[in-house]
């Protein structure tokens, strides 16, 4: 399925311990580029999901906030640390009555509690913290999961704009199928014309005239170009039918391109000119679009 890169997910689910609340936002990159936001007491945990995020969401700027709340303060992984918050008030007080003023103890509580250590953190035991992880995991998996049904939603229309542009190409280009006859007498007139400037010169040189003409007349011929965009249309189709990815759909549409100028350069011909501006229209449409699937 062809998937794009902007995509949302959220999951919230809780337990008799934690209410975990967890969103998964993806947006257009041309590079993976992962941004978690966790709680510091899961910092040790943020290796593990940038490699599912990676894994799972493959290319883009991804961005998930994770909030782990407890329900009680039994859950609660940071404490007070209450006899070290001791010793920073009792050190600030004396300190303050040396300096010789009388701070309020309001001021000197809140500037302990800012002091290195005044909390304990991660106070729970390993097998309750692995339970606990288990529980916040699956919340990040669902989250994904909603975020991968999003960008599949997208890609799918995605896939539906990129069929429309690639059928206004190939009509256009049966446009210029069929014009292409009609500027065949003035490309025998132009190539008459050089013919007998060629041939009535006093400098006249067979195999140079021969290298010229055969050079000419490839110039001015877009029947390899109009077959091989033809083939390069079908197969962008074929791949969108496989669910290919947006580096390789890419890469055809500059295929697609480069037939689409060098129809345009050779044919020398108003009409055909006119509509390979429509393809090269049509083909930008096809370009931006590519960059936003994964």
């Amino acid at each position: 399925m062809l998937q794009s890169m902007t995509g949302f997910g959220s999951a919230t689910v809780e337990n008799e311990q934690v209410s975990v609340i967890v969103e998964v936002k993806t947006l257009n990159s041309k590079f993976s580029d992962i941004n978690c936001r966790i709680p510091r007491n899961f910092s040790n945990r943020e290796i593990e999901l940038r490699r599912l995020l990676s894994d799972e969401l493959g290319r883009g700027k991804i961005e998930m906030s994770l909030n782990v709340l407890p329900k009680d303060a039994s859950a609660a992984g940071t404490v007070v640390n209450r006899p070290v918050l001791k010793a920073y008030f009792n050190d600030l007080s004396e300190t303050s009555r040396e300096l010789g003023f009388d701070p309020s103890p309001t001021e000197l509580l809140r500037m302990a509690s800012m002091m290195p250590n005044a909390y304990i953190t991660n106070t729970t035991n390993e097998e309750a913290a692995a339970g606990e992880w288990e529980f916040i995991l699956k919340a990040v998996e669902t989250a994904i999961e909603k975020c991968q049904e999003f960008r599949g939603q997208e890609g799918e229309a995605t896939k539906v704009k990129f069929r429309e542009y690639i059928g206004e190409i190939s009509d256009l280009l049966d446009q210029i199928e069929a014009q292409d006859p009609a500027r065949i007498p003035v490309v025998r007139e132009r190539l008459e014309k050089a013919v007998l400037e060629w041939t009535t010169s006093e400098t006249f040189d067979q195999n140079r005239f021969e290298q010229e003409l055969i050079y000419f007349i490839e110039k001015l011929d877009i029947s390899e170009e109009k077959v091989r965009l033809a083939n390069h249309l079908k197969y962008f189709i074929e791949q969108l039918d496989e669910g290919t990815n947006g580096k390789k759909l890419n890469f055809i549409s500059q295929e697609l391109g480069r037939e689409i100028n060098t129809i345009g350069s050779k044919a020398n011909d108003a009409t055909i000119q006119r509509l390979v501006v429509q393809m090269k229209d049509y083909l930008e449409k096809i370009k931006e679009q590519t960059m936003n699937i994964v």
